[in-house]
């Protein structure tokens, strides 16, 4: 059972990488305390009531940047696969190139849009300062109290940089052999070097009996994404006054060929079939398709078979499958011998 499954984790090893993307940026809010609304702790419950974070700032002030952190996390689970209970998501290589350069254009409007907010910080924290006042004048008894703990919570202008950070990693899949050891007493270095070479191996044997599941688990996605993709198309053309638009086929073309480059395990029988329905059902333009009721009725049915087909593969066990991507490795290590 190891052994197949080191054979599946060098096949990974060489079919993509493990992609991290952390974005960072100052969020503009502050934890409230009792006595920043003058209340004593003691008068709070917090099995009861909770303060809560609230906006330092507008929530708008901050939209741009928070629209770009959405963006690099959406084009990268858009273009992986979650790895060991998102530990990391893997992508493949033929994704590689074409993500990381837009994650290099989303970090470059990512720092334009840190220092444009910047320029307007100043001006944001009078403005924000002011509104708190008008509120805090309403809601407790010493208002200048809670505007000065708000006031208090901005960061001087000088001190931002720290809070912003766009960073990509990626990572090679392997399994941990043993775990460095750091200066330790010579009474405690046996049982230190036994705890982290069990924790090594435990390690290790995680990831060897999640592999095989996450194979299976990536082909399983990619079939139920194809069968998605049908049943959203059928809605729309079901749905609309018009019938086919072009954009509905065009998603299916968008699909056919990222789905080739996401197809790292190489499932053969799904990707046939999405070319056929290229070749057959996308020869034709939505203006044709509207035009011919017998046309249209093709696509409808074309599409239908393929929804069904492909939630009928999902549900099948991939076994075969991943023992087939499991002997690619196994013939690596054969031409290396």
């Amino acid at each position: 059972m190891n052994t197949n499954n080191d054979h599946l984790l060098a096949v990974l090893t060489r079919e993509g990488v493990l992609i991290k993307v952390s974005v960072r940026y100052w969020r503009g809010t502050k934890k409230l305390k009792p006595e920043d609304i003058g209340l004593k702790e003691s008068d709070l419950s917090d099995r009861l009531i909770s303060l809560g974070h609230k906006r330092l700032l507008p929530k708008e002030a901050l939209a741009g940047l928070a629209v770009l952190e959405g963006r690099a996390h959406t084009l990268v689970e858009s273009n992986t696969f979650p790895f060991m209970n998102g530990l990391g998501h893997f992508l493949p290589n033929a994704r590689l190139e074409e993500v990381t350069s837009k994650l290099k254009e989303i970090e470059s409007e990512f720092w334009r849009a840190k220092e444009a907010f910047l320029k307007e910080y100043s001006s944001l924290r009078d403005q924000a300062s002011n509104e708190w006042r008008a509120m805090a004048e309403k809601l407790v008894n010493d208002p200048d109290r809670l505007v000065a703990a708000i006031e208090a919570s901005f960061p001087f202008p000088q001190k931002m940089s720290r809070y912003y950070g766009f960073d990509t990693q990626l990572f090679q899949i392997s399994l941990p052999e043993k775990l460095s050891m750091d200066l330790v007493s010579l009474t405690d270095h046996q049982e230190v070097l036994a705890a982290r070479q069990k924790a090594a191996e435990e390690a290790s044997n995680k990831i060897r009996v999640g592999v095989e599941s996450f194979v299976g688990d990536c082909v399983a996605s990619l079939r139920e994404q194809t069968a998605q993709l049908c049943q959203d198309m059928l809605h729309s053309i079901n749905s609309s006054e018009t019938g086919v638009h072009q954009k509905t086929l065009n998603r299916l073309v968008r699909f056919i060929d990222q789905f080739k480059q996401m197809n790292f395990v190489n499932d053969s029988v799904m990707e046939q079939q999405l070319e056929a329905v290229r070749k057959e059902l996308l020869n034709k333009t939505a203006e044709e398709y509207r035009d011919s009721k017998t046309a249209r009725n093709r696509l409808v049915q074309g599409l239908s078979q393929l929804a069904n087909e492909a939630q009928r593969l999902a549900k099948q066990d991939a076994a075969d499958l991943v023992q087939r991507f499991g002997e690619m490795g196994k013939r690596k290590f054969n031409l290396a011998a």
